[in-house]
């Protein structure tokens, strides 16, 4: 085994250190205990779903619990979601147990791997985390195939622990991710191989976003023009951020009538464009920024903050009390709201809470405006093909993806501003907060900015270019007048990517640093059939993307 001292090694995030792995502690936080818990765990997690594909071969149901604890559990060891060890090793404890019940209902255990067949004890596992971690696979191409494809995998589960928090499932998906993640153990695939693989993980992954656009629409209604306040009230309020909308919906019911404000932070904004949460008149704005400027926000903020996803920042003793974390999130320290999938969860103790705390600290003031998913696009395709059609928008620019705290990100903001004005930008994700707060105008009253929501709302982005592209009477997605600029930085920017690659989509610059978890051989891969690059100059890049 490659791994087999007990030393950290985690290069699943764009900050990794040095661009090439973290190995004493993880630059968001993450200590090498949790980083080796979080291996195990999704060592396990393969374990278990060999086995359930294994049973769906023999013609076996897989129970909903299964397919849920798998999700959960690969959503839990996503960047920035959970740094409590013992959640974690409660978690390995449960897949185990649930692992061993399923492997007795296994008619032909030949050739399955040794993660399913590995059932130690609590004592056992730091040990046997030391000798399952990324290093273990030596060959540095099938490494990297390996980690592309885990890595989209959790950023597929997390858009499918969202849609099933709506009660929106296909067991397709869950057979395809299980089956993925066991091959992720096979040794007889070759890197031709699990490269077809990682662009079928793509073509799932347009799939996964598909079923969550479907459950956040029938469930909250199509995303619209919205103007959303970015100021703060005198009541006292109760910060949310990540990316559950459920959380975010039980929150606001449970909140009505007790004096207390409610407030969306980074990549819970696009709650606002949802027809279904104007009802609630305590639904105030947007506080804030992106996730990774949350230790300033967050102390201004004076009251309790609800983390219902990934995007934690380690938090100062000062608001740490204040903190709360549920779902796939957690950190030691913070009460942790239970509730599984589906089930409803009592917020009582943040409301009490929030009843105590002065009211928010104003830090600025206005309105941005967003709500440009899909349906509210293709309702605006008219003037949007008029307006390419007679020269006023010669370019569209896709700008979605992350944020990060990185100076280099600065780039975005730069490029951004330095776009001609008949260019506009088409946005998801918490990349939008480097320029959805500067004037860029409109074009004959279309924004420079159109902001379709979260990250998994890329989705829409993809939707609209398909839809163009049938408009236009184009044989290939990529003769549209657009051109992609990505930020990234966690594991579901990943699955953005290969869902985008999946969909035939070429020539995507990709910053501010390429994956370090892309081998030299692989990246050339990418380079050579899909045109991937990194980032320049802004003036470089402007020159070669818009000319």
């Amino acid at each position: 085994m490659g791994n087999t001292e007990n030393k950290m090694f985690c290069f699943q995030c764009q900050e990794t250190a040095g661009c090439s792995g973290c190995t004493v502690s993880g630059v968001c936080g993450k200590k090498p205990d949790v980083a080796a818990m979080q291996d195990l765990l999704v060592y396990v997690t393969k374990g278990l779903s060999a086995v359930t594909t294994r049973l769906r071969s023999e013609g076996k149901e897989i129970e909903d619990y299964v397919n849920e604890m798998i999700i959960v559990n690969l959503f839990t060891t996503i960047t920035n979601a959970n740094f409590d060890k013992d959640s974690i090793i409660e978690r390995i404890k449960n897949t185990l147990e649930k692992k061993e019940e399923l492997f007795q209902k296994v008619t032909d255990t030949e050739n399955l791997p040794e993660a399913a067949i590995w059932n130690g004890t609590e004592a056992e596992y730091e040990a046997k985390a030391s000798q399952v971690g990324i290093l273990s696979t030596e060959n540095k191409d099938i490494r990297s195939l390996r980690e592309l494809i885990t890595y989209g995998l959790k950023g597929l589960a997390a858009y499918a622990k969202h849609a099933a928090a709506l009660a929106h499932t296909d067991g397709e998906i869950d057979a395809f991710l299980q089956k993925a993640l066991a091959a992720t153990l096979d040794d007889s695939l070759s890197a031709d191989e699990l490269t077809a693989l990682t662009l079928e993980t793509g073509s799932y992954g347009v799939k996964v976003m598909e079923l969550l656009d479907k459950a956040n629409t029938d469930t909250y209604g199509n995303p619209e023009i919205t103007k959303v306040n970015i100021g703060a009230g005198k009541n006292p309020g109760i910060l949310v951020s990540g990316h559950d909308l459920r959380d975010l919906e039980m929150l606001l019911e449970q909140t009505q009538g007790t004096g207390v404000d409610v407030y969306t932070h980074s990549e819970m904004l696009p709650a606002h464009y949802y027809p279904a949460f104007k009802k609630y008149p305590n639904f105030i704005g947007n506080y804030g920024n992106a996730w990774w400027k949350q230790k300033e926000e967050f102390e201004s903020f004076h009251g309790p903050i609800l983390m219902t996803t990934n995007c934690i920042v380690p938090p100062k003793d000062s608001y740490k009390n204040r903190m709360y974390t549920t779902g796939a999130a957690s950190y030691p320290g913070c009460v942790h709201i239970p509730g599984g999938v589906g089930e409803e969860k009592d917020f009582s103790a943040i409301i009490e809470q929030a009843k105590k705390c002065q009211a928010p600290e104003e830090i600025e003031h206005g309105e941005i405006v967003g709500g440009f998913a899909h349906a509210q696009v293709l309702a605006l395709a008219d003037k949007i093909v008029e307006a390419v059609k007679s020269g006023d928008i010669r370019k569209f620019v896709v700008m979605a993806g992350c944020d990060g705290r990185a100076k280099s990100r600065n780039y975005y903001t730069d490029f951004a501003k330095g776009l001609p004005k008949d260019t506009v930008i088409l946005t998801a994700g918490c990349a939008k907060y480097k320029y959805n707060k500067l004037d860029l105008g409109d074009i004959g009253g279309i924004p420079r900015v159109l902001d379709a929501g979260q990250c998994n709302d890329s989705y829409s982005l993809a939707v609209i270019a398909l839809k163009l592209k049938e408009v236009f009477e184009l044989n290939d997605i990529n003769e549209l007048p657009i051109v992609y600029n990505i930020a990234w930085y966690e594991q579901k920017a990943v699955i953005v990517l290969l869902a985008l690659l999946s969909l035939g989509v070429k020539n995507i610059h990709l910053g501010p640093t390429l994956p370090a978890f892309l081998s030299p051989n692989v990246a050339k891969i990418l380079v050579e059939n899909f045109g991937i690059s990194g980032i320049g100059t802004v003036e470089e890049d402007l020159e070669n993307l818009i000319g």
